[in-house]
């Protein structure tokens, strides 16, 4: 049984892929920061199916709670054996009216977490000479997206990180990769009337919108023993627009 942390767990793509690494025997940690309900509700359903899930509280967003988090895993005895560096936010915002809140709340989120969760995860991963990282990024962060400067900004920067991060632990027995999803049906589209949605999904190769299980499939494939041989590598699911 491998224990597997998730950031941002409390729905959408963390949540799916939660469901899927619990139920298929995986021990799984469910961070979030405030979605308690949304949390609790997830374990309820997972360990009603004799999953083995436990919520962890945490601001990825600040190296103190990242570092509490860890502490916490660690005075259980508990080593992450496959970190899943899903939290992140969304902005739709012009550039030109983008505050320097809004710069730094995205950029510590959607990267420095990412960066916060890898540090705190490896030392016990380069002990133990395995481990698996997979970040998850988007087709923003790969094409830029128009008024979202700052959050294109911070997935390309996951991006660099994931492919340094892996070069510079492949001989650690630790692979470090990405999932780029396009659009896919979360809350991150709520701000788009049926209209926008309409135009992005006419845009899409495949004609329809991305699903969380579809992103958790992937994320759950680099996790695996099949997928050894790659690191350093960036999956697309995104219907063929990339």
């Amino acid at each position: 049984m491998r224990n597997v942390l998730i950031t941002g767990a409390s729905r959408g793509i963390g949540a799916a892929t939660a469901r899927l690494f619990a139920e298929n025997g995986d021990r799984v940690f469910l961070n979030y920061h405030r979605s308690h309900q949304a949390v609790q509700a997830l374990c309820a359903e997972l360990t009603a199916q004799g999953c083995s899930v436990f919520p962890l509280q945490a601001d990825v967003s600040d190296p103190q709670a990242v570092q509490a988090m860890f502490r916490t895993l660690s005075d259980h005895g508990t080593d992450i054996d496959v970190l899943v560096n899903n939290a992140g936010i969304a902005q739709t915002k012009l550039f030109t009216d983008l505050t320097d809140d809004d710069w730094h709340t995205m950029i510590d989120t959607n990267l420095s977490s990412v960066f916060y969760c890898c540090r705190a995860a490896l030392p016990a991963m380069i002990r133990r000479h395995s481990g698996r990282i997979i970040n998850v990024t988007s087709i923003w962060g790969q094409i830029g997206g128009s008024c979202e400067v700052h959050y294109s900004a911070a997935k390309a920067g996951i991006i660099g990180l994931t492919k340094a991060l892996a070069k510079e632990e492949a001989l650690s027995g630790i692979t470090v990769n990405a999932v780029a999803p396009g659009v896919i049906q979360t809350d991150m589209l709520s701000p788009y009337s049926p209209e926008e949605l309409q135009v992005l999904q006419s845009e899409i190769p495949v004609g329809t919108l991305g699903t969380p299980s579809d992103v958790a499939r992937a994320v759950f494939f680099l996790a695996s023993p099949h997928s050894s041989f790659i690191t350093g590598q960036i999956l697309s699911v995104n219907g063929g627009s990339v």
